[in-house]
């Protein structure tokens, strides 16, 4: 009777290595992460903006406007006003562009699809595996490089750059005119106040590039 004894020549069994599971664990992982760490951030930057707002009492005030006259006493007024009121104007701006987008399905389509693109291939996805399309890998750098280049060539090619410049171009008369015709000497201007939306969005965007490590 033939003994069922593995053979001492035989290779010793390997136990089954864990890494791709772990590697597709922590990829799983990581996405959310990224995604709590931006909602976070922006959530703090728009917070932080908005609280820096004037009261929209004083921006609408009808006994505080008046024709200039002149236009270095508008331009001086609009100056005053833009430095007063920047918060406000910025959310103004960014109401005008949001109508546009919505009177505009299309741009607003393009805008959103790109928006989805930068969510799935870079900004919430995982650098390890890197991407692979059509049999190619693309390494974290190419994908960011690819990125902007369909970004860039989508927004000139269609309806979307048009869209952006004159909804840019209506908020600041709106900006203008209502700087112009608004009295600032009612206005206590605090010249110990932070920079104001600017510069919590450039923090948040260096925040954002800190967080990245999250993704790898």
């Amino acid at each position: 009777m033939a003994s069922s004894s593995p053979s001492p020549h035989a290779p010793p069994i390997l136990p089954i290595s864990s890494t791709t599971t772990d590697s597709a664990a922590s990829a799983a992982g990581a996405s959310p992460a990224a995604l709590r760490f931006f909602a976070s951030r922006l959530t703090s930057l728009l917070r932080r903006s908005l609280s820096h707002s004037r009261p929209w009492q004083e921006l609408l005030d009808r006994t505080a406007f008046s024709r200039p006259d002149s236009l270095s006493l508008a331009l001086s007024r609009i100056r005053s006003n833009v430095s007063y009121f920047r918060t406000n104007y910025a959310i103004l701006l960014t109401l005008t562009l949001a109508i546009s987008l919505l009177s505009h399905p299309f741009s607003l389509f393009v805008i959103l699809s790109l928006l989805g693109l930068w969510c799935s291939l870079y900004l919430f996805r995982p650098s390890d595996p890197p991407l692979v399309l059509l049999g190619r890998q693309f390494s974290e750098r190419e994908t960011l490089a690819g990125l902007v280049l369909v970004s860039v060539l989508t927004v000139f090619l269609t309806s979307v750059m048009s869209l952006l410049v004159s909804a840019a171009i209506v908020g600041a008369g709106i900006v203008c005119v209502h700087g112009a015709f608004r009295v600032p000497e009612d206005l206590f201007l605090d010249e110990q106040e932070p920079a104001g939306p600017g510069a919590g969005l450039l923090s948040f965007l260096g925040g954002a590039s800190a967080g990245s490590v999250v993704r790898v």
